[in-house]
């Protein structure tokens, strides 16, 4: 068991009983605590949530009692919760921060620890830091034990989902959507986000089926509950065997949304926020901020220029969005793997509003996910194809590939001439075309991806090899 914990692209993952274990997600919890007592927050109020993997109620309540023995007061969910439910509630409860046992995406064999801010945010890259350096050893933990802690008070278990149905009848028109006749089939990846959409269309006459919602933290018929192919395929063809409208889908703690069309395509990351986007803008008539990570699209630069708002490109993860959200006050902010926040909102990936959006847009504009895709490409004056691969890599190996990589200057990558390198977080290749081709290592596995968007469907493969090419892998 490794004494060194590190905190990736969001969070702390590792695998359940070799280094995921009890006494070292209580480290976890006393290096939060710590931070937060250093930052003047001591005594404060803590949210605390879990997921639906193995033992993750277990391993929460592992972690409230360590909060509560630093003095604090831990409002413990009552079950398995959404992280952006968690993270409203930390806003909603008026709590210092907040702790979520999740991996989120991650293989089965996989946990996580989460924190967040009193914004209900991911923290910012120094105070992960500054947590990390935080964390004890064993024997330096304080705790009280469970029991104990709920009978004095210092842990409360209650139900946040009230006031976060509240907060998201804010926002969306949910009537409008009910009375709609859609026929929708929702895919929550064995995660968070089932029950959520059956309770919240309930009475009219829009139609729900959802799949694969019972907790089965092996994920069945799916590698891993991440919301892109091939893990949404038995989705998408529920969608075309249903004659549905459309799929919403949504990760293993649904912070990220995936959609399917009427046809059982594959509406991919990049397209639902460009939609998103157009959706606020044009159809709402909202304006502000764009926030995106390096790693998705370069459409949102054209609707940005259309709509005369201003953009910002960060680094990949929320720990990077999240903070420049509250910044510039954005309209949305987003990123490659599926996850979109919102102002009137807090400043966290959000499955669950995202998808009503989604389905906002299709009643207001009386169109399926298949003709929107087309308008939205129409206005944009081009059509964008967008392909990631993944690669198991050892950490070990980082050094030499990275070495490799810092030595490439390209200048022509798929007969595409290279116009701009960007190395602030990966490798990025900005192309002729106004397409891109990305090299970077995983902050939350071993893995290293390649990705690319293009305007040419027939340059997407070849991209990609050339990324594997110098990355060393082909």
């Amino acid at each position: 068991m490794g004494d060194t914990i590190r905190f990736g692209t969001d969070g702390w993952r590792a695998r359940i009983a070799e280094d995921y274990t009890f006494d070292n997600v209580r480290r976890c919890a006393q290096g939060f605590a710590a931070y937060l007592a250093n930052h003047g927050k001591g005594g404060a109020d803590v949210v605390v949530g879990y997921d639906k993997r193995f033992a993750a109620e277990h391993f929460a309540a592992a972690a409230a009692e360590v909060m509560a023995g630093n003095g604090f007061r831990v409002w413990l969910t009552d079950d398995a919760t959404p992280t952006p439910t968690i993270s409203y509630s930390i806003v909603e409860r008026g709590a210092a921060g907040g702790i979520n046992i999740t991996a989120s995406h991650n293989p089965p064999w996989d946990s996580g620890f989460k924190v967040r801010d009193q914004h209900g945010a991911a923290v910012s890259p120094d105070g992960l830091r500054d947590i990390e350096a935080a964390i004890p050893p064993v024997s330096d933990i304080r705790r009280m034990s469970f029991d104990e802690a709920q009978a004095a008070g210092h842990v409360v278990v209650w139900d946040p989902r009230t006031a976060y149905l509240a907060h998201v009848a804010k926002l969306v028109d949910i009537e409008s959507i009910r009375q709609a006749g859609l026929d929708i089939v929702v895919e929550p990846m064995w995660g968070n986000g089932m029950g959520w959409f059956p309770h919240i269309l309930a009475g009219g006459e829009t139609r729900v089926t959802e799949i694969h919602n019972v907790r089965n933290p092996l994920f069945p018929e799916m590698a891993r509950p991440e919301p892109i192919p091939p893990n949404v395929d038995v989705g998408l063809r529920k969608t075309v065997e249903l004659g549905a409208d459309v799929c919403l889908i949504m990760d293993g703690d649904a912070d990220r949304m995936g959609i399917g069309d009427e046809n059982g395509t594959f509406i991919n990351q990049l397209q639902v926020f460009a939609l998103l986007a157009y959706y606020l803008l044009e159809v709402r008539g909202q304006r502000g901020p764009i926030v995106k990570t390096l790693s998705t699209t370069s459409m949102l630069f054209k609707l940005a220029e259309m709509y005369d708002v201003p953009i910002h490109e960060t680094g990949v993860g929320f720990k990077y969005v999240a903070p420049k959200i509250l910044e510039v006050d954005a309209l949305i902010g987003g990123e490659e793997s599926g996850g979109y926040a919102f102002r009137g909102s807090v400043p966290e990936r959000d499955g669950i509003v995202g998808n009503l959006y989604f389905l906002d847009l299709m009643v207001r504009t009386g169109k399926r996910p298949s003709e929107l895709i087309a308008d939205l490409y129409e206005k944009l004056g081009a059509s964008y194809y967008y392909e990631r691969v993944d690669t198991r890599f050892p950490p070990e190996h980082r050094p030499e590939a990275k070495a490799r990589l810092d030595a490439a200057e390209p200048g022509i990558l798929a007969g595409l001439q290279v116009t701009e390198i960007a190395t602030s977080d990966g490798y990025k290749y900005l192309l002729e075309d106004g397409g891109w081709l990305l090299i970077r290592f995983s902050g939350t596995e071993p893995i290293i991806r390649v990705y690319c968007e293009t305007t040419d469907e027939a340059k997407v493969k070849p991209l990609l090899d050339e990324g594997l090419r110098l990355a060393g892998l082909a």
